[in-house]
């Protein structure tokens, strides 16, 4: 009978620890735990730690609570400026909801990455390329926003949305490189056409200045040689006055050559000390051999 007893025992026992073997789970710190009794939601979630569950009646899913990292395929598409371009980002997201994680949506990892697939290409179609190139920040928050808004029925929440890079057709790089420099080659052209500008209306007003004070003039010439000269050059060139070229050449035409013309229709010379020659009498005339008889004679 005692025999009988203890056998009852032992194989209660074994029984309970078998059944307890089966029924114990074990739900992780960032897991949470949804039961399923006889294919119906049973009960609330499960937190972390120790379970039990049904044996052959309650299935426990268990759905990682974790931010989840997941890369988004690069899509082609056409900006709203006629474009194209190829974007690809990334999206942050964790479940905050485990009973509706398994639900509502048959795989929430699958239908999270379609969403942002589709919410990519349109975000590309309503955007112009200088929006996708320096106003990322924007298209973030729109692009988290489209896929957030089903994602919420889904116990899913968007913790973030990244654009990760742009790809530009070769052409399209090599147009906003031209287009780039040509800008740049602008303002480079407007500063240097300013500073002519100003260095124009200091200069007049340095003029000015040196009008009132003639002395000034000089004393910038002589500053300007200075300077000039403590460059160690051979060849040193000194502006001259054109003024004074004019005045030696208004005073050389003053005084001429030739002086004036006598009355005896002889020409004299002006300051050089030459004395008058008197002309010789012409020869074979009589009248001006002063009244002596010719060799032949005759009177």
């Amino acid at each position: 009978m005692l025999q009988d007893l203890l056998a009852a025992l032992a194989a209660t026992g074994a029984a309970g620890l078998v059944y307890l073997t089966a029924a114990a789970r074990v739900v992780k710190q960032y897991e949470r735990g949804v039961v399923f009794r006889l294919g119906r939601l049973a009960g609330p979630v499960r937190e972390p730690g120790f379970t039990t569950v049904i044996p052959g009646v309650d299935r426990l899913h268990k759905v990682n609570m974790q931010i989840v990292t997941l890369p988004v395929p690069a899509q082609e598409g056409i900006t709203r400026d006629n474009v194209t371009v190829r974007v690809d980002a990334v999206v942050y997201f964790k479940v905050v909801d485990a009973a509706n994680a398994l639900i509502r949506v048959e795989d929430y990892r699958f239908a999270v990455s379609q969403m942002a697939q589709t919410s990519l290409r349109s975000i590309i179609g309503k955007s112009d390329l200088d929006d996708l190139l320096s106003d990322r920040e924007k298209l973030n928050q729109g692009l988290e926003l489209m896929i957030d808004s089903p994602a919420v029925g889904w116990g899913v929440q968007i913790d973030r949305v990244e654009i990760k890079d742009v790809s530009l057709p070769e052409s399209m790089k090599r147009s906003m490189a031209r287009q780039a420099e040509a800008d740049r080659e602008r303002r480079a052209r407007i500063i240097n056409a300013d500073a002519e500008l100003q260095a124009s209306k200091k200069l007049s007003e340095a003029a000015k200045q040196m009008s009132q004070q003639p002395a000034a003039l000089q004393l910038r010439l002589l500053q300007t040689v200075v300077a000039v000269a403590a460059e160690k050059n051979s060849t040193l060139v000194l502006p001259f006055p054109v003024e004074l070229l004019r005045f030696l050449e208004r005073s050389q035409g003053q005084v001429g050559p030739a002086g004036p013309v006598g009355s005896t229709g002889q020409v004299g010379q002006v300051g050089m000390g030459v004395p008058e020659v008197p002309a010789a009498p012409a020869p074979g005339t009589a009248a001006e051999q002063d009244g002596k008889p010719s060799p032949d004679g005759r009177a």
